[in-house]
């Protein structure tokens, strides 16, 4: 077998993978390493916080995780609405649950790195040598510290690590404000700590970096400060203690400072090969997994705007889950989705003269963003001709972001091994506009030009201004969130997002609604009987699939609601009485085994 070498942390996390491989080490278990007889020399810290980028959710499931429990699937965006996934909670159909491995996984990950924490104060030799895994495990401290912020709020502080009958075990939960102080503290010593990208070897990329460790606490305190002025204290558990001060516009301006610091000097780029690519480069930046993985032969090394990533090879660490028929059977965009696409204009579809409506199935597509065509269609499909069935049978959209590139006979079944971007630069600029915007109410063209205007050039549509917006009636905070949406597209951001803006109930509480068909004052060529009670001859005159969908009661349901052409019938995917998401489900409740295990724990309010 030819030798060859790959980035350290790969090598970590795909123990014994290789057998003839001389440059992976062949790591046992931490929990299982004498600890007498480790922590005692830089190499070994290396490695063992090279273990810490294996926890963070990806496409392996790791400890029983699944990162379509978290891929936007069953937002207000989705068009999967049928069960499993997220589809109940977007539907505020949430229960006490007797145990929740989203919260027993970060604690033993965060015992684990606490330990190395704790052998780092003994380390025998000097601490500049073991200095940027000390930094490391801060970061992944604060990064699971964070993942439960967001689901559960304020959670126990543990910072060291307790025996079995440690007092921390009893502890109560700590206030969401004082999670948030651990995790920037953590954060500061991160930045501190942490190598530039530019520093770090080339056999050790993939490490986090001094820039990853900023984007990510410019992404906390963008979470935060939006939080708290849009959701405000509305969810702190009872007797939770308040915010010690108002630190709503310092957090914006430093997480404006630390993304502005990432784009100027982070030395990342955004992935933009539409020349080459037909102007999918939102669909293959996703995709790329070896030279193969699109028609230009690029590799995994052209790749400079993944900040931070769970790194894969088809070789080495395959991704394990069925990915492509995955998200291309339950990532589906729905209707609001698809008409949050700008049009070339840089105007929503509803302002739009370019907007061509929907009376034939291919105008909708027509001088739209390139992340709708690259999203929907991927890398072969073409925008269908006039007369053309799209439909896939659940009368909805397709979804390819993610999907490999000819699966399956390129990348077969769980063979998929692109890499998982956790933090990249597209986010970055995200943040800056947003964090500009909240703390001012307003932003300059040229921070504009600077963030979210280089998204909107890759995407093929005219730039955000000032003058675009006031011209147009437009509401620019509106604008940015509708950049971010796109953008971030099934990237495990929706939900979040919609909680911090304080908008969640209003959002998920509407119908679910798919393509639009018309009726006799807007014919369409989905529409030449009526399908509230269609008989199959009807069905099928008027271009239905339907071979494979059977709903529920028989019967296709429609609605009126709201489009780029005004107030029209679309197929209805799941009406608003289906859906009570409540304040309440902002935060998940804590499992019930740890409150029989911890008394002091308080349960989430309402549950």
């Amino acid at each position: 077998m030819k030798n060859f070498v790959i980035p350290a942390v790969v090598g970590a996390m795909i123990t014994g993978a290789v057998s003839c491989q001389k440059n992976f080490l062949d790591l046992k278990p931490l929990d299982k390493i004498s600890e007498a007889s480790y922590y005692t020399t830089p190499i070994q810290f290396k490695y063992a916080t090279n273990d810490f980028y294996e926890k963070m959710i990806s496409w392996e499931p790791i400890d029983g995780s699944n990162i379509y429990d978290f891929m936007d699937i069953g937002s207000d965006l989705s068009g999967y609405m049928a069960a499993g996934f997220q589809v109940s909670y977007g539907r505020g159909a949430v229960s006490v649950p007797l145990t929740d491995k989203y919260w027993s996984n970060p604690y033993a990950y965060i015992r684990s790195i606490n330990t190395v924490l704790k052998k780092a104060e003994s380390y025998p030799g000097k601490k500049e040598e073991i200095a940027q895994y000390v930094a490391a495990a801060k970061f992944f401290r604060a990064w699971h510290y964070f993942f439960l912020l967001k689901r559960f709020g304020g959670v126990p502080i543990i910072t060291t690590v307790p025996d079995v009958e440690g007092a921390e075990l009893q502890a109560p939960r700590n206030s969401r404000y004082e999670v948030v102080d651990q995790i920037l503290a953590d954060l500061n010593e991160a930045i501190n700590g942490l190598p530039t990208e530019q520093t770090i070897p080339t056999e050790d990329k993939g490490h986090v970096s001094k820039w990853a460790a900023e984007a990510f606490k410019a992404r906390v305190l963008l979470y935060e400060a939006t939080w708290r002025k849009y959701t405000g204290t509305s969810t702190d558990f009872n007797g939770s203690a308040g915010p010690a001060g108002d630190q709503v516009n310092q957090f914006l301006t430093e997480a404006a400072a630390l993304a502005k610091d990432v784009m100027q000097r982070g030395g990342y780029k955004l992935w933009n090969y539409n020349s080459a690519l037909n102007n999918r480069s939102s669909y293959y930046l996703f995709s790329i997994d070896g030279s193969g993985s699109n028609p230009s032969g690029l590799d995994k090394t052209t790749n400079t705007e993944f900040i931070l990533k769970s790194l894969y090879d088809v070789n080495l660490r395959v991704g394990k889950i069925n990915l492509s028929a995955t998200v291309q059977g339950y990532g589906m965009p729905n209707r609001k989705m698809m008409d949050m696409y700008v049009c070339t204009d840089g105007l929503p579809v509803n302002k739009s003269p370019k907007f061509q409506g929907y009376s034939k199935v291919n105008l909708e597509y027509q001088e739209r963003d390139y992340r709708l065509i690259s999203h929907v269609f991927g890398a072969s499909g073409t925008i269908p001709a006039a007369g053309s069935i799209i439909l896939d049978g659940k009368f909805n959209y397709s979804n390819y972001k993610f999907s490999a590139y000819k699966y399956p006979t390129y990348r077969g079944e769980r063979k998929e091994s692109q890499d998982y971007p956790q933090i990249r630069l597209a986010e970055v600029y995200l943040i800056y506009a947003e964090a500009m915007f909240e703390k001012d109410g307003t932003i300059s063209d040229a921070d504009l030009n600077s963030s979210v205007n280089l998204l909107r050039t890759r995407a093929g549509v005219a730039p955000l201004t000032n003058a675009l917006v006031t011209a147009n009636n437009l509401d620019m905070q509106e604008e940015i969130r509708r950049e971010r949406t796109v953008e971030l597209w099934g990237e495990c951001f929706r939900f979040d997002d919609l909680k911090r803006w304080g908008i969640a109930e209003r959002s998920l509480n509407q119908d679910i609604c798919s393509i639009v068909v018309g009726g006799a004052t807007y014919t369409t060529e989905f529409k030449t009987a009526s399908l509230e009670h269609p008989s199959a001859d009807s069905v099928i005159a008027a271009k239905y699939i339907v071979k494979n969908y059977t709903p529920s009661n028989g019967v296709v349901m429609e609605t009126v609601t709201k489009t780029g052409d005004g107030d029209l019938k679309a197929i209805l995917l799941d009406p608003a009485a289906n859906r009570n998401f409540k304040r309440k489900h902002y935060l998940y409740p804590v499992p019930l085994q740890e409150i029989q295990l911890n008394p002091n724990l308080v349960q989430n309010n309402e549950y």
